[in-house]
């Protein structure tokens, strides 16, 4: 790194040199944009959300399981059903009072397509108690 003065009478230069300041304040810019996280593509699910100006309803003891297996079987308190099925069974639980609460737990191993499936039919019937079950097994050490 040259430095020249602006005269010939010796003295050093006064001014700082900030082209390297500014190439570090690059790379930097660079770096941070480079690790910034990339978006993932996510399902939106309507969850029910806890309002402070309404009562709580007693929860109802009644609780509805929906079970997918690895070969994409939904099951309905460990029964087998068809999608036809699970919507009756969903319309006649919203249709209680109190709405009994739903918990959904699809199996590690089953397909994406299929769960989404059974997530717009669980959605399509208007279910304000819905739980997901089993999120542990999806934690990668």
């Amino acid at each position: 790194m040259a430095m020249s003065g602006g005269k010939d009478d010796g003295q050093p230069m006064m001014e700082m040199n900030t082209t390297p300041l500014i190439d570090v304040m690059l790379v930097l810019l660079i770096m941070f944009i480079i690790t910034i996280p990339i978006q993932t593509h996510a399902v939106k699910v309507d969850l029910p959300q806890d309002s402070q100006n309404q009562n709580q309803p007693i929860v109802d003891p009644v609780k509805n399981k929906i079970v997918i297996d690895p070969q994409g079987n939904i099951t309905w308190n460990a029964s087998p059903v068809n999608e036809v099925t699970l919507n009756q069974y969903l319309e006649q639980s919203v249709a209680l009072d109190p709405e009994p609460e739903l918990h959904f737990q699809p199996d590690a191993e089953a397909r994406y397509a299929r769960v989404d499936e059974v997530l717009a039919i669980v959605k399509r019937a208007n279910v304000s108690k819905l739980g997901f079950i089993g999120n542990e097994q999806y934690r990668q050490f």
